[in-house]
């Protein structure tokens, strides 16, 4: 079986929790439930991602060095 969460192609994906995350909520004035959405059997997530986790997806932009979006796990 291919583990496609680590070909090339796809973009980092970071669980952040605490400080970092209530930073980035009050920065945008979200609430969690507010975020985008990846369902928790994405294979680009981490294994360690649970339902209600926030994951930081890190691309590369032609525009930016960076791209950084913030999706919430659910099922």
């Amino acid at each position: 079986m291919v583990d496609v969460s680590q070909h090339e192609l796809v973009p980092e994906h970071i669980p952040i929790e605490g400080a970092e995350l209530d930073s980035v909520l009050e920065e945008y004035g979200l609430d969690r439930t507010d975020l985008p959405e990846i369902t928790a059997d994405d294979p680009a997530l981490p294994e360690a991602a649970e339902t209600g986790d926030v994951i930081k997806i890190v691309r590369d932009s032609r525009t930016a060095e960076t791209s950084i979006s913030y999706r919430l796990v659910v099922e």
